[in-house]
């Protein structure tokens, strides 16, 4: 399902998504894997980098992936991925992936500015959206199916994940803030931060803010 806009759009943690009307790619697919729930953030790795792959494709520039779900361009935000999921018994009913990729809005002289990026500003191209829609839907459903077929995204997505290899502050709901270096994250797509007396804390959510470059 794709939108040309969206009047209430939202990411993770219930925040807010600027969605101005066909100037980005907005779009939701329903997925039903056979498979275990603590494998469905490997979903989230498919979605990432099928975008990436429409990204290159379309406006020649090779986002990043950030840790858990967004993608950065030159140090910005370029995109949001949204998975959302019905479970019974430790198996995954189906899994709804949303999608929000800035792709010709401008942000310059917005309070965005400095924290938000789209796929024209920075290639200085029209972005066709419906192509960038197939292109991230092939690759989507490409890489599904190799998934299913036992394949995992998580090596290739983990490749330039931010913010492995830097100094980070995680924010966590109901506990201290942690501070420490962002040493790798696992198959299932937790991230290992280990603290200052070099103690491996595992994060499946929170806010990780890099500290140093």
């Amino acid at each position: 399902m794709q939108a040309l806009e969206q009047t209430e759009g939202r990411g993770r943690l219930q925040r807010e998504w600027w969605s101005p009307y066909g100037k980005g790619c907005y779009l939701s697919v329903l997925l039903r894997p056979p498979i275990p729930l603590n494998q469905a953030s490997r979903l989230t790795m498919l979605a990432s980098l099928a975008a990436i792959h429409a990204c290159r494709e379309l406006a020649g520039v090779t986002p990043r992936p950030k840790w858990p779900n967004d993608l950065l361009l030159e140090g910005r935000k370029l995109a949001g991925i949204l998975t959302e999921l019905e479970h019974q018994n430790q198996r995954l009913n189906y899994a709804v992936i949303g999608l929000g990729l800035n792709a010709a809005m401008t942000f310059t002289n917005t309070p965005l500015q400095s924290t938000a990026v789209s796929l024209q500003e920075i290639s200085g191209r029209t972005i066709d959206i419906d192509a960038l829609r197939d292109a991230y839907l092939e690759r989507l459903f490409t890489s599904y199916q190799q998934f299913l077929a036992g394949a995992s995204p998580h090596e290739a997505w983990r490749k330039h994940l931010d913010p492995l290899g830097r100094q980070v502050k995680v924010i966590r709901v109901g506990q201290a803030d942690l501070i420490g270096l962002a040493i790798d994250v696992t198959a299932d797509g937790a991230l290992l931060v280990q603290d200052t007396a070099g103690a491996v804390h595992t994060i499946w959510a929170g806010d990780v803010i890099p500290t140093s470059a």
